[in-house]
């Protein structure tokens, strides 16, 4: 398929310069998305806190994308694809920007609450982003067109992944959870002190360049609202339609559980790969680094299948890959349970390659037939990202009693379940 057919409508409008743009938007909250994830290590050394309760950064992370995805929806429909993306800017450079007084306060609740703004933004970027980038161009180009859009989502993701690695985990101090349990109360709070600084600088230069991008978004001249979008204003009717739909219906349920095995197998590789190597008599510190370096392994694969997903879709259906990535994926899953050590470490990190075209071939299949209802239903299937804040602290729980390679069952049954709406698909809708 041609890229002309890919970013141009039947009727001649071209979107490149608008999806270039746009397409940037899907790095920048790639990016959010994998500084993330080393901060329940980082926080639970930082205050001296269990998993679980540093999980509590997934939590509130997560949380954000599904409260504000309705009101990111209705809010869109009311005004533009453009406004809802310039919202969610605004709210992700708030949230970053807010990590400033919180390390001046020195307290884990105000973090969360940073989280939870920047996050807002996020799902306005999300709700906004998706189906603006299914709208350029040709329906039947759609699905690929969103997987040639998300795969710079986790170009993003390697460099929060980097950045997290290099300025927030080498830089802070090297002591072990438990050797930070035997300092006292002043030694404690200085040690915070210095650390949180060392997270805070990240955040920050983050918010300044997400103040240029929302100056450029502001002034390039985007379509407001692709046609083959358009319907009713009336929610109530909108909501039945979507629920009538069994693809639709189904895609959101799967979405939840494709987020949660993402956020789990991207989250606790630092906690699991960290147990191999200090087991193995290696540093805390040394060995978080080196489980970081591991992750940043599987987002090179996540990225390099995602392209490669894409080119395939040329050939292939996308329920039929979705349904294969998924079995492979719990397979894989499964070996981390079964094998434990390095090879469990080694078959988590080939897990990102299965988990590539995931989130976008969900996304499509389940609006390929909503038509009007689109905002809406994209609302759904962010408000579906909720399962990246319920089932990581479930996982986290298993892990603080000890069962790390165990933990890992939990998203062997989130990829079960994706690989079932991947079969689902082959049937027609009725």
């Amino acid at each position: 398929m041609k890229s002309s057919r890919l970013l141009t409508t039947k009727d001649g409008v071209r979107y490149l310069l608008p999806f270039i743009l746009i397409t940037s938007c899907f790095a920048l909250w790639g990016f959010a998305n994998d500084i993330t994830n080393p901060m329940v290590k980082s926080f639970s050394k930082i205050f001296r806190m269990s998993v679980t309760q540093g999980s509590l950064v997934q939590v509130a992370f997560y949380g954000g994308y599904f409260c504000m995805a309705l009101p990111a929806a209705l809010f869109i429909k009311r005004f533009s694809y453009k406004s809802g993306i310039l919202m969610g800017l605004g709210l992700y450079a708030a949230g970053a920007l807010m990590f400033l007084p919180a390390a001046r306060l020195g307290s884990y609740w105000p973090f969360l609450a940073a989280y939870f703004i920047l996050t807002c933004g996020l799902s306005f970027l999300e709700t906004s982003a998706n189906p603006f980038i299914l709208s350029m161009g040709d329906p039947e180009t759609a699905t690929r067109r969103l997987n040639l859009a998300q795969s710079f989502n986790p170009i993003g993701s390697l460099c929060g992944m980097w950045v997290a690695m290099n300025y927030i985990q080498a830089r802070m101090s090297p002591l072990s959870t438990a050797e930070r349990a035997l300092l006292d109360d002043a030694s404690f709070e200085a040690l915070k002190a210095s650390d949180l600084a060392v997270v805070v600088r990240p955040y920050a230069a983050i918010g300044l360049v997400l103040a240029v991008v929302f100056v450029l978004v502001l002034l390039l001249r985007i379509p407001v609202r692709q046609p083959v979008f358009e319907g009713s204003r009336r929610f109530l009717p909108t909501l039945r339609r979507l629920l009538a739909n069994r693809s639709y219906r189904e895609g959101v349920v799967a979405q939840f559980f494709y987020i949660a095995a993402q956020i789990t197998c991207w989250t606790f590789i630092i906690q699991y790969g960290t147990s191999v190597f200090t087991a193995e008599g290696m540093a805390e510190q040394a060995a978080e680094i080196l489980s970081q370096r591991l992750n940043i392994l599987a987002m090179i694969l996540f990225c390099s299948s995602r392209f490669l997903c894409t080119w395939l879709l040329k050939f292939f259906r996308p329920e039929r890959m979705l349904a294969a990535f998924a079995a492979g994926a719990l397979v894989l899953s499964l070996l981390v349970v079964c094998l434990g050590g390095r090879p469990g470490l080694y078959a988590l990190v080939g897990v990102s390659a299965c988990m590539s075209l995931m989130f976008p071939t969900i996304y499509g299949l389940a609006l390929k037939d909503v038509g009007p209802d689109a905002e809406i239903g994209s609302a759904g299937l962010i408000m579906a990202i909720l399962g990246g804040s319920v089932v990581p602290p479930l996982q986290a729980m298993i892990i603080d009693g000890g069962h790390v390679a165990l933990s890992f069952l939990v998203p062997a049954c989130c990829f079960a379940i994706v690989l079932w709406y991947g079969l689902r698909c082959f049937r027609p809708v009725e």
